[in-house]
């Protein structure tokens, strides 16, 4: 397991963070993710570490920005 952390932006409201969750969740590989609303950061669990690109290309086609911290 791999495990990423993300500094999200544009992330304001509790349903933001909802969609980013059942974003990331459709690709295949992810075990969990957690968002942490108030420090905008989502740290991820997955399986192998090239999905990384796809979990950061999922957040930013709904319309959110972030980047690997």
């Amino acid at each position: 397991m791999t495990t990423i952390t993300f500094q999200l932006e544009k992330l304001t409201c509790p349903s933001c963070m909802q969609k980013i969750i059942d974003n990331v969740n459709e690709l295949t590989g992810i075990e969990t993710i957690k968002i942490l609303f108030d420090r905008s950061k989502a740290r991820v669990v997955f399986e192998d570490n090239k999905i990384s690109e796809e979990i950061l290309h999922k957040i930013e086609e709904i319309g959110y920005s972030a980047k690997k911290i």
